[in-house]
């Protein structure tokens, strides 16, 4: 009977090798039918790289802003009243007791 069907086995290989192949083809991480949410993901990505870099932006010029070369005042009173726990007399104050 082995005999009969030795023939075929290389056959069958190729075939199942063939099969797992094209299914991987369709199905992987990059397969044709995952192109849809490749593009939703790129674009969300897209969207957070842009927040990433606005807030970057931003971050920088406040750097920029309290360096030695170039010293903002409000920025600076800013900060250390935030690091220090101060107020003004004249600001309002909310507590949130979280």
């Amino acid at each position: 009977m082995i005999d009969r069907l030795r023939p075929y086995i290389p056959t069958a290989f190729f075939a199942a090798l063939m099969f797992y192949f094209s299914v991987h083809a369709l199905t992987g991480d990059r397969g044709l039918l995952i192109g849809a949410r490749r593009e939703e993901a790129l674009a969300e990505r897209t969207q957070q790289l842009a927040k990433l870099k606005a807030e970057r932006q931003r971050l920088e010029i406040e750097v920029r802003d309290l360096g030695d070369a170039h010293l903002s005042r409000d920025l600076l009173e800013e900060r250390a009243r935030l690091l220090l726990g101060y107020a003004d007399p004249r600001d309002y104050v909310i507590r949130n007791n979280n």
